[in-house]
């Protein structure tokens, strides 16, 4: 039997839901594509090449990830995370890369067990953006992004999540159920390629009109 998110209606209520949305998600991802620069990811594409190989992040790679995001580093969070050795900071990374690369865990339970891991980390026990922009960094084949902007869109589409813990893995396992549920039209998607679909909608709420 499938799993469907604990939040989300049963049965054809549900799958009516996720269909819908792809309505949406098409238009809104050809538009993400046609107007943001090419060049914009370079450094999640950046950070997550070096994560390919050296098995972490660094406080280096944390801080491109916060200006990736525009997040403000003007927080207490910043200043106890730099007061942290590089070394513990490449620890807990390196458990957490460890935790969503780990393909014998679906992309959900994998969300789930690295999310708990970096909220050891400042900056991480609350909020999932900048998190989940690590994760993704980390296992960008199998992790996405989640911020306010994706939130508004999930809102827009009916599409529950809320803030409980344990959010960042709900979300990923709401994003295989639309890959799930999208037919012909989720083929090539990744959980990644839905994110940017969902930023694009929930920074633009009246464009595009679904198809």
């Amino acid at each position: 039997m499938r799993t469907t998110t604990a939040e989300a209606p049963d049965g054809d209520e549900f799958a009516a839901l996720h269909r819908q949305a792809w309505d949406t998600l098409t238009p809104a991802r050809a538009s993400y594509l046609a107007d943001v620069s090419p060049h914009y990811d370079e450094v999640l594409h950046d950070v997550a090449q070096r994560t390919e190989h050296t098995r972490g992040l660094g406080k280096t790679d944390i801080a491109a990830l916060v200006v990736w995001k525009r997040l403000s580093a003007q927080t207490r969070w910043a200043t106890d995370l730099m007061s942290l050795p590089d070394t513990h900071v490449r620890a807990v990374t390196e458990r957490a890369v460890t935790a969503v690369r780990d393909t014998t865990l679906t992309c959900s339970e994998a969300a789930r067990t690295g999310r708990g891991i970096i909220a050891e980390l400042p900056g991480f026990r609350t909020g999932d953006a900048l998190a989940s922009a690590v994760l993704t960094a980390a296992a960008p084949q199998r992790m996405a992004v989640y911020d306010q902007r994706v939130q508004h869109a999930l809102d827009t589409l009916r599409l529950p999540l809320t803030p409980a813990p344990g959010r960042y893995g709900r979300y990923l396992q709401l994003l295989d159920d639309l890959l799930h549920h999208g037919g012909a039209r989720a083929d090539g998607w990744s959980a990644r390629d839905i994110d940017t679909a969902l930023y694009w909608t929930g920074g633009n709420p009246l464009q595009p009109e679904p198809v």
